[in-house]
């Protein structure tokens, strides 16, 4: 039992469906995390109790335990597919592929994308996680939490800041739009009359994500009046 294990998840098809189960987790997390900033637009009160919630959560230390597994393995095993791809295919073919059989820039580079969105992850955990503390006393219990909608607001009037975070979740848009479906196929769906639906819901999935994250400094930068 453990040589078979072993025997698939060394194998090709193995590692492609552990990059998908893990995409798809690291997926759900991210609109879970969407839907909690979109808590912004309700206010300070909402927005600082929903982050005290989460950190406060008895199973967070667990939880994050997960997050960095999933997201560790799905980039290494990943970066690891890509780079034996190439090293099978050393030489570029004298034409492109033309219609269906085509590849999309966005398909070419997964995983350049997969090192930009690491690299986001990280300052995103500098910046806000690990960011300044500040104290808000809650309306509603008069606890004294962390105003993390302060820091939000604050970061979020800084351009430079600004247009990095927008850069980088397109480029994580555009990873979500093909990742989703490929995921999606790689674990089992994968059937001709179902590949025009299943692109489509990545594509929805995808697009509503990066709407809702972007949403948030747009409004801090344009639109709060503190």
């Amino acid at each position: 039992m453990a040589t078979r294990a072993a025997s698939y998840f060394l194998s090709t098809i193995g590692r492609k469906q552990v990059v998908g189960v893990t995409g798809l987790g690291l997926s759900l997390f991210v609109l879970s995390h969407m839907l909690g900033n979109l808590l912004i637009f309700v206010g300070p009160e909402s927005y600082n109790r929903y982050g005290h919630a989460m950190i406060t959560n008895p199973f967070i230390e667990v939880a994050e335990l997960g997050l960095l597994f999933f997201f560790v393995c799905h980039l290494g095993i990943a970066l690891a597919l890509s780079f034996e791809n190439k090293k099978a295919l050393p030489q570029s073919y004298a034409t492109s592929a033309t219609g269906e059989k085509s590849t999309s820039l966005i398909q070419k580079t997964m995983w350049h994308q997969g090192v930009i969105i690491g690299v986001f992850v990280v300052l995103h955990l500098v910046t806000f996680k690990y960011g300044a503390y500040y104290e808000y006393v809650s309306l509603e219990t008069g606890e004294v939490i962390r105003d993390l909608h302060r820091l939000i607001i604050e970061v979020f009037h800084q351009p430079l800041y600004v247009l990095w975070y927008i850069a980088a979740l397109v480029v994580l848009g555009g990873h979500l739009s093909h990742g989703v479906s490929s995921a999606v196929r790689t674990i089992g769906f994968n059937h001709p009359k179902y590949d025009g639906k299943v692109r489509g819901i990545g594509l929805l999935y995808a697009g509503a994500v990066t709407v809702g994250f972007i949403a948030q400094p747009v409004y801090a930068f344009f639109f709060y009046q503190s």
